[in-house]
């Protein structure tokens, strides 16, 4: 996938201009926080939850090398392959030798969001394999080649007038008279057109949810029964996803997907927790013939030991981008890249380099609200303001940002002038707000008054009011 996180500001005011996307995001948006806070609700232990959750991943990532290598160990045991990619082009390259080696020419692929970062379904046609997604959200996109604009809900910025369409267009060889108005009619044709797929394919595509060290599984958790038609029908299993997703246990395992649901859909589990353990075994009713795992590092072990390790706990369950302001106003694909939203925020620029995606740590009101419903604690505003303070000291942010912190960190270091010049302004801005009590307009202030006015100060600084309370106290 293209980069475009680099337009991001560009990228945002189109989005607040596109009036289906405001509509699809408004009517979408409010069900994900409604549902994840009934679903807490149901379960008193929810936080004490987050806290062993979060321990669970900070000590596997303390022990990443060890969990690893115990996992490959599981792994080969029951008879699977490991393929260790530290970047994307080995990713590709280790997924299209397994392919050719079987002569694939179709696979079918569940939910990746690891396979959107190494921008594999291209380098698969690039190179005569046809990939075919099979979660509806991402089968939608494919058809119309866009990328997703969220980690859990791929088509969020779609209405279903827009998926009809798409529909019509790509399934030619259907009666161009039959409904196709409502949304389980789009469901059953999906699912009709893609059954001979699953049943033809070659190899099945699947990402992970999590690794389990000591038995040498992957779990996938699913809403369709897609994962499981790609990862049982097919002749060759290919598990690709990232190194910090293994965990010790199955025990561990079971406790984030207790998290995880509740997070992402409010679910208290998903429709389907598929468990894989390697190919089929004598006796097996079903399975696949031959079972990889591609582990992917692209970037992940230079965030060990700094400040954005706290990154590596993420369980992608999208609960930051459903309760951000600014994901809910711009959408996904403002972002420029696979991760959109908070999370985006932090993990883009560690993947792909701050000079790309520079603008996206300043794309926060640092609510709080991200870090609040975090599953595993996972403290975003803190690592937004990492990047910001990287970016400054590298002098890549704007020449007016710079400037302008510059100067008000040289005010700030003089106390006396600070607090001078802050009752000076607040004292004229009140005098001359005092009639209407706001300003439609102020200089420098332009980009906020333009949908909104700015309250009047009351005509005296917070530093006076309060030490003028401090001395009538005494």
């Amino acid at each position: 996938m293209e980069a475009t996180s680099h337009t991001f500001a560009g990228n945002a005011r189109a989005g607040l201009a596109n009036p289906v996307l405001r509509r699809a995001l408004d009517m979408a948006g409010a069900g994900f926080p409604a549902r994840r806070a009934e679903a807490i609700a149901r379960l008193p232990e929810f936080d004490a939850l987050r806290d062993e959750g979060k321990a669970i991943k900070d000590h596997t990532i303390g022990h990443l090398d060890f969990y690893l290598e115990l996992y490959e160990r599981q792994v080969t045991a029951a008879g699977g392959v490991v393929h260790w990619a530290p970047d994307a082009a080995a990713a590709r390259a280790a997924v299209l030798g397994i392919c050719r080696s079987v002569g694939a020419k179709t696979v079918t692929k569940g939910k990746s969001m690891v396979a959107e970062e190494i921008a594999l379904n291209e380098h698969l046609e690039a190179n005569g394999i046809t990939p075919v997604e099979t979660d509806l959200g991402e089968y939608i996109i494919q058809l119309r080649h866009e990328p997703p604009s969220h980690i859990i809900a791929p088509a969020i910025h779609l209405m279903k007038e827009q998926v009809e369409a798409t529909f019509r267009a790509a399934h030619t060889a259907l009666d161009p008279a039959r409904p196709l108005a409502e949304a389980p009619l789009l469901c059953g044709e999906a699912r009709a057109v893609l059954r001979p797929q699953f049943l033809t394919a070659d190899v099945g595509i699947t990402g992970a949810n999590f690794l389990v060290a000591e038995t040498g599984s992957s779990i996938i958790v699913t809403n369709e029964g897609n994962g499981d038609l790609t990862q049982t029908l097919p002749k060759v299993h290919i598990v690709i996803t990232s190194i910090e997703k293994v965990v010790p246990t199955l025990e561990d395992a079971a406790t984030l997907l207790r998290l995880l649901a509740r997070s992402a859909t409010g679910q208290e589990f998903s429709s389907y927790t598929t468990m894989s353990t390697g190919p089929r075994r004598p006796g097996d009713l079903d399975g696949p013939e031959q079972y990889h795992v591609v582990l992917v590092d692209n970037g992940r072990t230079a965030l060990l030991g700094g400040e954005f390790q706290d990154m590596l706990r993420c369980l992608r369950c999208a609960a930051c981008l459903n309760h951000c302001p600014v994901y809910t106003a711009v959408g996904g694909h403002a972002y420029g890249w696979v991760y959109p939203g908070p999370m985006g925020a932090v993990l883009t620029p560690a993947l792909i380099g701050l000079d790309e995606a520079g603008d996206l740590p300043n794309a926060s009101s640092f609510c709080g609200r991200c870090e609040s419903v975090c599953p595993v604690r996972i403290p975003l505003p803190k690592m937004m303001r990492h990047w910001r303070e990287r970016q400054f000291a590298l002098r890549k942010a704007p020449a007016a940002y710079r400037y302008g912190l510059g100067l008000w960190a040289w005010v700030a270091q003089r106390p006396a002038l600070y607090h001078a010049l802050v009752e000076a302004k607040a004292r004229l801005l009140g005098r001359l707000g005092r009639r209407r009590g706001r300003f439609r307009t102020m200089p420098l202030a332009g980009e906020w008054t333009r949908v909104r006015d700015m309250p009047a100060p009351e005509g005296r600084s917070f530093h006076a009011l309060w030490a003028e309370r401090g001395r009538a106290r005494r």
